[in-house]
């Protein structure tokens, strides 16, 4: 893989990054998810919301690994 495509992804990743950041935020209706971690999405009584959450905090997790891989 080329350095621009690596660079190419690594802002694709930073955006759906943001994305899910604010998906989860929305659904939970507050930011303090992001202190308090998973067992804040268990919380959400609404089940739609707390399923949209979790999406979002899976793509979360999933562009944070590769993140990380990449460097």
């Amino acid at each position: 893989m080329s350095i621009s495509q690596v660079k190419n992804l690594q802002r694709r990743l930073s955006v759906l990054e943001q994305e899910a950041i604010a998906e989860v935020s929305r659904a939970c209706g507050h930011d303090l998810w992001q202190s308090l971690g998973f067992d804040a999405l268990d919380a959400i009584e609404d089940s739609e919301r707390r399923a949209r959450a979790n999406f979002y905090y899976g793509q979360l997790q999933t562009a944070r690994e590769l993140m990380d891989v990449l460097g």
